[in-house]
């Protein structure tokens, strides 16, 4: 009786909430052709997000970077150069805790702490990407609280796999983007230095993807 009841609450807590809200979102996502959206997790990470800037910007491409708050508190800099480069910041949790073990009160804790380091980084934040897309209903309430827009992804490629090489993550990119594509890689964490890789493959994939795709930030989606 114990355990059916531990499963409900997680069934209603997070679960359906999860499965629920990917599906809306999906759904509720309209975009013109040709438009693609580079969005990055997981940063900011001292070594491969300056990295990631430095070709961001040989391509003339802006990009989105939902960040650990915490790897920002770390490192202010690489945000002030994210943000005075034109790209759009989004948070993506204050430690990479998951939605579905998070509850009230470490969801509450995690965006207050997010958003108070944004205010001190002096970003002005708009949007949110939930750690594994995993939604809960505290996180839908400070959404709502905090004037947050919720931002998932309709392509991933397991950038931050032990075993993605630059050519597995070039091979999938190409064959999942499609004009409305929203593309989630990493500039962060990841087994076996994976973000180097990530880059690797960018930069031999972008100046092909450039020439087909018009590529926009989620801010300029939102403020269309």
């Amino acid at each position: 009786m114990k355990s059916t009841l531990i499963i409900i609450c997680l069934l209603s807590y997070s679960l359906i909430p999860t499965y629920i809200f990917k599906i809306k979102w999906l759904l509720g996502f309209k975009s013109s052709n040709q438009e693609v959206m580079l969005t990055f997790d997981d940063g900011p990470d001292a070594k491969y997000t300056l990295r990631l800037l430095k070709l961001l910007d040989k391509n003339n491409i802006k990009a989105s970077f939902f960040i650990i708050s915490k790897f920002a508190e770390e490192n202010p800099a690489i945000i002030k150069l994210i943000q005075d480069s034109g790209h759009t910041i989004g948070i993506h949790s204050h430690s990479h805790t998951s939605n579905l073990v998070s509850g009230i009160f470490k969801t509450k804790e995690s965006f207050t702490n997010s958003l108070r380091v944004m205010e001190k980084l002096n970003v002005d934040v708009k949007y949110y990407r939930p750690p594994w897309g995993q939604v809960n209903l505290a996180m839908l309430y400070y959404l709502r609280k905090y004037n947050l827009k919720l931002v998932l992804w309709n392509v991933m490629v397991g950038d931050w796999k032990k075993k993605s090489s630059p050519l597995d993550i070039e091979t999938k990119l190409c064959s999942k983007i499609e004009n409305g594509s929203i593309i989630c890689l990493h500039d962060g964490r990841g087994a076996n230095e994976a973000p180097k890789r990530t880059i690797e493959a960018l930069n031999n994939l972008l100046p092909y993807l450039k020439d087909k795709y018009n590529f926009i930030t989620v801010g300029e989606y939102y403020e269309k």
